[in-house]
């Protein structure tokens, strides 16, 4: 089957996608990936992996139309366009953002159409100035649950959202990784060194994070990642000689990384509707890595944390977080119990070879 995503992103950094893209390919699949470079720093075609990548770039009309929502309205128009000169058998949009190209070309043509729903989007445009258009995409979602042939689920909470809106065929595929070794491994740092990886935003704890690494002795932390706090936080971590900011790095070193450390942070925001239904990224590392996870009470990460005893769930404050930092810091014995666990849990569980054969299934059905 040929198989065409669609993604609001250059597919440079999206681990979900790739991992999916990459696992029907390995089944006999032909995958071409359509995405969106607003900046143009990546190739407008590309091969990765062996899978098609064509990036749209920001024409002159999109530049122009400087606020996202207004540059999406174009891109849907130009990915759209460009869709109907390709041929393949399904499409399968990731995210809100690209739904309404599927369902357009499902209208055009006898084809399958696969919804991939990340996270529960209206409440996440609820967090800046697109939350104007969130009744339009209520709407869009809520029109498409006819015409979508199969909903995947980033989580098996967002379950009663959608069948709220009219979803019927649905499968959760959640975002864990592939596994690196069935056999735990003790880090060898002389210093405890915490880790955090991927979005840096505000939501993410991340200013509060560095202040309490900056009030502690024999802590070291590494944080790497991109996004709207860089410039801050790369300024901020400067002045902090026991913090490493890397920046952006490769998506194939982030499982290694969480490895040398001696134990990952997930401190989210619970008052954020997806950050309380939806698992996190550094949930899945942490478990593949066999390290122990700081995650947040009321919050799904928190809620896993707590079943699989794979880490600390904490109130969303600095003291919470500076106690629980104390705490693995000066028990080793705690950590090694916390990371065995975290790693029996991916084992028996959360790991990619599992989550790959559920979506395998829903095309060979």
């Amino acid at each position: 089957m040929k198989i065409l995503m669609t993604l609001s992103n250059p597919f440079v950094h999206d681990q979900r996608v790739y991992l999916e893209a990459q696992a029907l390919q390995a089944s006999g699949h032909d995958v071409i990936v359509l995405g969106w470079d607003r900046s143009g720093s990546y190739a407008a075609e590309e091969q990765i992996n062996g899978i098609r990548v064509h990036r749209i770039h920001n024409n002159c009309l999109m530049r122009l139309a400087w606020r996202k929502p207004f540059q999406l309205f174009l891109f849907w128009q130009i990915a759209h366009r460009w869709a109907l000169g390709q041929a393949f058998d399904a499409v399968h949009c990731h995210d809100l953002d690209t739904l309404l190209i599927g369902v357009k070309l499902k209208k055009q043509r006898s084809i399958k159409l696969v919804y991939d729903a990340h996270e529960i989007y209206t409440a996440l445009i609820q967090r800046d100035l697109t939350r104007i258009f969130s009744g339009f995409y209520h709407r869009l979602e809520k029109q498409a649950a006819s015409k979508v042939d199969h909903l995947i689920l980033a989580e098996d909470t967002y379950e009663t959202y959608f069948r709220e809106l009219g979803y019927t065929q649905f499968t959760t595929v959640l975002n864990t990784k592939p596994l690196v070794s069935s056999a735990y491994h003790a880090p060898q740092n002389q210093v405890f060194t915490l880790i955090y990886t991927g979005t840096l935003s505000r939501s993410r704890f991340l200013t509060e994070l560095v202040e309490v690494v900056r009030s502690l002795e024999s802590v070291k932390l590494v944080i790497a990642g991109m996004g709207s706090l860089y410039k801050a936080l790369a300024a901020k971590c400067a002045s902090v000689p026991q913090i490493d900011f890397l920046g952006t790095i490769p998506k194939e070193d982030v499982i290694k990384m969480t490895q040398r450390a001696d134990a990952a942070v997930c401190m989210i925001d619970p008052a954020d509707t997806n950050n309380r239904i939806a698992s996190a990224n550094k949930q899945f590392e942490a478990m593949v890595a066999g390290r122990p996870i700081i995650a947040t009470k009321g919050t799904r990460s928190g809620e896993i944390t707590e079943i699989e005893q794979c880490g600390l769930i904490i109130d969303f404050t600095k003291e919470a977080l500076k106690q629980a930092i104390v705490t693995l810091r000066d028990n080793p014995a705690l950590r090694e119990k916390l990371g065995r666990n975290a790693l029996r849990a991916a084992l028996n569980k959360y790991n990619w070879a599992v989550d790959a054969k559920k979506l395998i299934k829903v095309y060979a059905e």
